[in-house]
């Protein structure tokens, strides 16, 4: 038989609160260790014993806001769960501090913006604070002044720490049980060597590599943008009918109309296309039209991805307006004209081809420079004077894509990216990646769907670099010819023994600084890596894949084989397709195996109107306000309320509710602790049949609770645990108390407080990963060490023999009492002077074996019994408190 956690004697406040828990528990975890990873006895015990978690680093750019709350909670909570289980818990916290989110802060806080090409400035101090300005007012896109590389890089690395503190200080509130010494920042020294050396690993085996290609650009952040990181938003537009010129063989020329939401293209077209098996085109076929306002010849193609009933249905081909444009580009091999640079607006240069044509003097006087919408008025404008305009535009709303963090539509610009090979181009890659999410138990299973579906439906490979500043920079140097002309085809790299390296600061062997920009000298690569390059690595740099020589920047050999590949990676189901799968690729390439076991995807937090909150869209609610209000046990009980995979409502009422059940574990505690447990075996003790009852449903629950941490539904947990903590307070609480004081003799007594003390201790325990401050209090009454140090319950722990239906008959009887004495408007103390009770005859025969607890918790006299299909009580006298006092 398990035996259960021993106790001492109790420290029962005379008047338990909440208040002040969270400061006086924080700093005794803290002081004590409670959740220190022991590595040397990790790395002793099997590895089944282990259980760790690569813990999602937050961005730390501003502020949390609840849906952090939501997701970390139930991490926290199996964490908790596993540590009680006995298995050494690896729960490290990192903070994913660079990328756009970062750099965006830092803008709109200090009102500065990053200049490659200025110098760097000692003693810097940025003209704003906290994104407004010495009269107050939010600071402007045209008001941030551009300072150095190096200046803004140093001013995104003071705010993030700030920002980190902030979080830390709030996660340690909400009693995250995570190991706060094993802790990394993303753009760290150790974070950066990772994502280098893995980096250089990928292009020596040829996984990573560099092209010059049409790709996603966002204007606002400059910087290309990869497929994983865009979102389809609507957009308004309009449509406006406009008419190519063809030249038939007798020299006429004759209208052919495209339908088109960016007439600002028009300068860039390089063919019409239509389905090859629409008849309304198949003529045209091969021969050539000439563009309206330009004059420039262009051919009309056919292919299967043109849509016959949209539109005309024949489209113009620009280069590049949508995604379908590359791949009629790349398909059909058709010129670049680009016109669209990458600050959104059109090239100041005349286009070749254009030059010298009919468009040269309205491409100079009117698009040149433009931004998109000023040349779309500006081309439109001159299609009416034209005549070629067909009508007047017509409104619609049409999809665009947006970077996720962005608030412009992205353009399709050519650029040198870096690329690691993802399967979007390879049926043998993307059919291994598919297997490796196979290996992977998602939680809920159906988001392995969400998985497969995205890997099968990838169109290109992952663009992995960003033209921004503060992040990974590739470890990269590019040898210049005798003109000073970058050697792209021959990049050089440094010795691993070297990493991290910034090759804007840092020479390649052989070189000296003195040849950095000069002819036969060499370049740095300018380029950092995507933020999803270096968080793609977590494992890595929080298990300690050994970098550089392996002897320094935390590398651990020993453990990271021990605890790779990890238990559990817990994250949001909308970044499947980045983090969770740029994780899995890296494994893939670097350890040929799956990175963790398990993935435990969290839903949503959604807004009063059931949309996402996010800080971006500016609906989320902080965690401070709401943890102060309600406290971060109650918070944490809404939390573990929303299961996996489902998205929640933000719902302060539930945080009230879980702040009323932290109340009653204190109350009920001091309640069932102030009887005292006596001496001996409490086990032996416990005789009364509705004792046992009660124990019996209580192990009933253990199994039910530990089924759902074992098939990670922590929710079911709670609901079980919590269910019969109620009935326990509301109906067990009620039937012994008299006989707990000692009503029935001192052996009765003696049942019913072991029963109390052996409940409690399981109660406890269960509830612990969910309200783990309140429990650790009671805790601490009588048991020795913290809770979350105690062995998770088990059903041997509770004497055997009960039955739980006793309880439950009995529970019922006393209800149906409780609702005669509320139907006649008098309170529970009020006697009963004589009743009858109507039952199954299981239920009566529950009842007369309990009939002395009924008796006495309800104030019964004369209790009659009488059969029949249900519990019903009739025939009740009963007597006001007032008349029994009398009397």
């Amino acid at each position: 038989m398990t035996q259960p956690p021993a106790s001492t004697g109790t420290r029962i406040p005379e008047r338990p609160t909440l208040d002040g828990l969270e400061d006086k528990w924080l700093q005794v975890w803290q002081d004590e260790g409670t959740y220190t990873f022991d590595r040397a006895r990790a790395l002793s015990l099997p590895r089944e014993q282990v259980f760790a978690i690569d813990t999602p680093p937050p961005t730390a750019s501003g502020s949390l806001h609840v849906g952090h709350v939501f997701s970390y909670t139930h991490t926290d909570c199996m964490a908790r769960y596993q540590r009680m289980r006995g298995l050494e818990v690896f729960y490290p916290i990192g903070w994913d501090d660079n990328g756009l989110p970062t750099e965006r802060r830092v803008q709109n806080y200090y009102g500065v913006r990053g200049d490659a090409t200025l110098p760097y400035e000692e003693d810097f101090t940025p003209p704003f604070t906290e994104g407004v300005d010495e009269r107050g007012k939010t600071i402007r896109p045209y008001d941030q002044r551009p300072i150095s590389r190096k200046n803004f890089i140093e001013l995104c690395d003071i705010l993030t720490v700030e920002d980190e503190v902030a979080f830390e200080s709030l996660f340690r509130r909400l009693g995250f049980s995570l190991d706060w010494d094993i802790s990394y920042r993303t753009i760290d020294e150790r974070s950066r060597a990772v994502a280098q050396q893995a980096f250089l690993r990928n292009l020596a085996r040829g996984e990573a590599y560099q092209s010059e290609a049409p790709g996603l650009w966002d204007v606002t952040f400059q910087t290309a943008v990869a497929q994983a990181e865009v979102e389809a938003r609507d957009y308004p537009g309009a449509y406006h009918r406009v008419a190519f010129h063809r030249i038939d063989e007798d020299g006429a020329r004759g209208p052919v109309y495209i339908e088109t939401t960016r007439p600002e293209l028009i300068p860039s077209v390089v063919a019409l296309i239509a389905h090859p098996d629409d008849e309304r085109y198949q003529p045209l076929f091969g021969t050539a039209v000439t563009s309206p306002l330009f004059g420039v010849e262009v051919p009309v193609l056919a292919h299967r991805a043109a849509e016959m009933d949209k539109g005309t249905g024949i489209a113009m081909c620009c280069t590049f307006g949508d995604l379908t444009d590359v791949m009629w580009w790349r398909e059909l091999q058709l010129p670049i004209r680009s016109v669209i640079t990458r600050n959104g607006r059109l090239q100041a240069e005349l286009p070749e081809w254009i030059a010298g044509g009919k468009g040269e003097q309205l491409y100079a006087a009117e698009l040149a420079t433009k931004t998109t919408f000023s040349a779309r008025e500006a081309v439109v404008t001159a299609l009416r004077a034209s005549g070629d305009l067909d009508g007047e535009p017509v409104k619609t709303q049409r999809k665009a894509n947006f970077y996720e963090k962005g608030d412009k539509p992205l353009e399709i610009v050519t650029s040198r990216q870096w690329y690691i090979r993802n399967g979007g181009r390879d049926v043998d890659l993307r059919a291994a990646l598919v297997r490796r999410g196979e290996e992977i138990d998602f939680h809920p299973a159906f988001m392995q769907a969400r998985y497969r579906n995205w890997v099968e439906g990838l169109k290109g490979d992952w663009l992995i670099s960003r033209q921004r500043f503060f992040g990974v920079p590739f470890p990269v140097w590019y040898p210049l010819d005798p003109q000073g002309e970058a050697d792209y085809s021959r990049p050089l790299t440094p010795p691993e023994s070297a990493l991290p390296v910034d090759p804007q600061i840092d020479v390649p062997a052989g070189y000296t600084a003195g040849q950095r920009g000069a002819p036969g000298g060499f370049m740095a690569d300018p380029d950092i890596m995507d933020t999803w390059a270096t968080s793609s690595m977590t494992p890595q740099i929080a298990a300690g894949w050994p970098v550089a020589d392996g002897s320094g920047l935390r590398s651990d050999a020993e453990l990271f084989e021990a605890i790779f590949p990890m238990d559990m990676r817990p994250q949001a189901h909308d970044i499947i397709r980045t983090w969770l799968f740029s994780t899995v690729t890296r494994a893939h390439f670097e350890h040929e195996s799956i990175p963790w076991r398990s993935a435990a995807i969290s839903g949503w937090i959604l807004d009063p109107e059931r949309k996402k909150m996010s800080k971006s869209k500016g609906n989320a609610e902080t965690p401070e306000d709401v943890v102060r209000a309600h406290g971060a046990d109650a918070v944490r009980y809404w939390a573990a309320s929303g299961r996996l995979g489902t998205d929640a409502a933000y719902d302060t009422g539930e945080m009230k509710i879980g702040r009323r059940l932290a109340i009653k574990v204190l109350n009920a505690s001091k309640f069932a602790l102030g009887f005292g447990a006596g001496a001996g075996d409490l086990h032996a003790a416990v005789v009364n049949p509705l004792d046992l009852s009660m124990l019996a449903a209580l192990a009933d629950v253990v199994d039910k609770a530990s089924a759902g941490f074992e098939s990670w539904d922590y929710t079911r947990s709670l609901e079980v645990t919590e269910t019969f903590f109620w009935s326990f307070c509301d109906d067990y609480l009620e039937l012994v108390k008299e006989r707990a004081h000692g009503g029935q003799g001192e052996a009765e007594a003696a049942s019913a407080r072991a029963a109390l003390r052996l409940a409690l201790e399981t109660l406890l325990r269960l509830l612990a990963p969910f309200i783990p401050y309140v429990t650790e209090e009671v805790w601490s009454w009588f048991g020795d060490g913290s809770v979350h140090r105690q062995p998770w319950p088990a059903r041997g722990e509770l004497p055997a023999g009960g039955d739980p239906a006793l309880l439950a008959s009995v529970g019922a009887a006393l209800t149906k009492v409780r609702k005669v004495k509320s139907e006649a408007k008098l309170g529970m103390r009020a006697m009963v002077h004589t009743m009858t009770l109507v039952g199954t005859p299981g239920q009566l025969d529950d009842v007369r074996i309990a009939e002395a607890d009924l008796k006495a918790s309800s104030r019964i006299g004369e209790l009659r019994y009488a059969e029949g299909d249900g519990l019903e009580v009739r025939e009740a006298e009963l007597v006001p408190v007032e008349k029994v006092a009398r009397s």
